[in-house]
């Protein structure tokens, strides 16, 4: 019976340790990545891009707008026969159909630009943090931006040191 209760302690003992000897650290990914002088110039290009797409689909609408205005009015002028306000009423669908296809490959676009220009920095990001876990032993970094750290020691936060490693 003594052996047990020896053999818990050990184990017991082994256990504490080990989780005592585990480094936690946490930053905040959001304010981090607002930080970077690489994530503004991506925000303003793709923004830029998101601009110049909705001016152009802005066009379309205007131009298909008109286009209906036109049909009206020739309708209700007698202007236009009503086998010919058929024919262009089915091309004005059509060319609404496009529309809806260009808003949605616009946000497409828009959305393959952005991965495209932040991948690398969030790459680049996640190698510093893993550079600053590994130099200073930390077992676990957590990111605070995600909501799920609850608590977190201040003199845990590794925001500082993944900077100096982003030199920011």
């Amino acid at each position: 019976m003594k052996i047990n209760h020896i053999l818990f302690a050990i184990l017991f003992t082994g256990l504490s340790l080990s989780i005592q000897a585990q480094k936690f650290g946490y930053l905040n990914s959001q304010v981090l990545l607002a930080e970077l002088p690489e994530v503004k110039a991506a925000d303003a290009e793709i923004q830029a891009l998101q601009t110049q797409l909705e001016k152009k689909g802005q066009m379309m609408v205007q131009e298909l707008e008109n286009k209906y205005k036109e049909l009206q009015r020739k309708e209700q002028s007698g202007e236009i026969s009503p086998k010919a306000l058929e024919d262009e009423a089915k091309k004005l669908k059509e060319q609404e159909a496009e529309l809806g296809k260009f808003e949605q490959q616009m946000q497409k676009d828009v959305l393959e630009k952005r991965q495209s220009k932040l991948q690398p920095v969030i790459d680049k990001v996640n190698n510093a943090i893993k550079m600053v876990a590994t130099e200073n032993q930390f077992n676990y970094i957590f990111d605070s931006s995600a909501g799920i750290l609850l608590y977190a020691q201040e003199s845990m936060d590794v925001t500082s040191l993944v900077k100096t490693k982003l030199g920011i």
